[in-house]
């Protein structure tokens, strides 16, 4: 499963990079966001790792391994999970002075278990709509803390 999702943020790029990539900012923006540890590598540099931990109904343990970084270009990162398999690869672009395009492509590559492929085959809105939700959720964090 393969989709992308954009927003447009009333920012300048480089003020909007900064908010993004600030850990500390995550709780802000990423519904149930809880922690993050690095385990390896620099933060926020290829083949850094990290454990990232959400609680919703459930709590969610993910692994994180950054593939590429060249932010504002690109950042690539593969997150592994018990039930799945994605690279999330992110771009920000400059649409005028200050306002910046803020793109997500996602691809899940395995699903381990029943359910989660028969949720995945019936319902990929579901995957997409968090993610678009999260991207709404940043811009209108960015534009309050960034102005």
């Amino acid at each position: 499963m393969k989709y992308s999702c954009s927003v447009e943020i009333n920012l300048s790029i480089d003020k909007t990079v900064e908010l993004w990539e600030n850990e500390t900012n995550f709780k802000e923006w990423q519904d149930g966001f809880k922690s993050i540890e690095h385990l390896s590598g620099i933060p926020n540099s290829k083949g850094a790792k990290s454990k990232i931990i959400y609680q919703g109904e459930q709590k969610i343990e993910l692994l994180e391994t950054i593939i590429l970084s060249d932010l504002p270009n690109k950042k690539i990162a593969l997150y592994e999970h018990i039930h799945m398999t994605n690279t999330q690869t992110t771009r920000f672009k400059v649409i005028e002075k200050n306002k910046t395009e803020y793109i997500s492509e996602v691809e899940y590559t395995k699903f381990n278990g029943f359910m989660i492929k028969l949720m995945a085959k019936l319902f990929p809105s579901k995957f997409k709509g968090q993610s678009q939700k999260w991207m709404n959720q940043f811009k209108e964090f960015a534009e309050k803390t960034g102005n």
